[in-house]
């Protein structure tokens, strides 16, 4: 399977705490309209953190059965505990997910080796491709190059999503993995043109929850060799890119995602909503693009 283009990092929409189901599915649906290539349900963006196992679950299987084959699914199953982060892999595997991002443990500080082992454990035991995300920003830890191109020989792991803002990285490891397509997909929507410059194959983006058209378009006419199309939706995202993280995401995603009708502006503890003035350069920047959702 090929992996190229727009994913989203899905929100998780709540109503009165719960898991709304009938607004997710709404958001997919959205999605497979405006050209969206794949979801990633439970990541970060998806308060994955304060979901139950039973939610996860809900929400990975709610994730591939309506996306139906029009998008692939890239289930977030990191942890910060190996045995978790593979129970939960194993569920994506389970009930049809494409594959897992397997998020660098937050919290616990592994060395190199640690996180070799760590996500090689994963791999051996689910036989489910999946792609490691580097977030040093989330989980201090900084994944190395030589770290990264060791994993790249397992398989299992056909990718890395990565979210560093290193943009020698993607040059880097597209010039030392050969032995296999190695998938990069950036983790950062202000840079993700430029990543795309430097050898990258898409993005993982937080800002396809409010704009999902303009970021599937802006990969299409980049991989079509439209370069100044590309660069002209880049220059238009500007703002927003900019804008959805004033705060910890998903705080300001959320808060635009409701001004849109998408869904309730509710975040679960610790987060909480984001600054009066924060929502302002929000809805500025909202009406200036003029994004509808239907």
């Amino acid at each position: 399977m090929k992996y190229q283009g727009s994913y989203c990092a899905l929100i998780t929409p709540f109503k009165d705490d719960k898991f709304d189901e009938k607004g997710f599915i709404k958001i997919i649906e959205w999605h497979i309209k405006q050209g969206t290539q794949g979801i990633v349900p439970c990541g970060t963006t998806g308060e994955s953190p304060t979901l139950s196992h039973d939610e996860h679950k809900k929400v990975v299987e709610l994730a591939v059965e309506t996306s139906g084959g029009s998008l692939q699914v890239i289930a977030g199953t990191g942890s910060n505990s190996t045995k978790e982060a593979v129970s939960l892999t194993k569920h994506a595997k389970q009930c049809g997910a494409d594959s897992a991002l397997v998020v660098v443990p937050y919290y616990n500080k592994p060395s190199q080796k640690g996180l070799k082992k760590h996500f090689l454990k994963i791999a051996d035991t689910v036989d489910l491709p999946i792609f490691i995300y580097n977030i040093p920003g989330r989980s201090v830890v900084d994944m190395s190059n030589e770290t990264i191109e060791e994993l790249s020989e397992h398989e299992n792991i056909i990718g890395i999503k990565d979210a560093s803002n290193d943009l020698s990285r993607p040059a880097y490891l597209k010039q030392y993995i050969k032995h296999k397509k190695f998938y990069q997909l950036s983790g950062e929507d202000v840079t993700q043109l430029a990543f795309l410059a430097q050898g990258g194959d898409g993005v993982i983006s937080v800002t396809a929850n409010i704009a999902p058209k303009k970021v599937a378009d802006l990969h299409k006419f980049w991989f079509a060799g439209d370069i100044m199309r590309a660069t002209k939706i880049d220059s238009e995202l500007f703002s927003l890119n900019n804008a959805l993280f004033l705060e910890a995401n998903p705080c300001p995603v959320k808060y635009a995602a409701f001004k849109l009708g998408i869904c309730n502006y509710e975040l679960r503890l610790p987060l909480c909503e984001i600054l009066e003035k924060n929502e302002l350069i929000i809805d500025k920047v909202l009406k200036d693009l003029n994004i509808t959702f239907d």
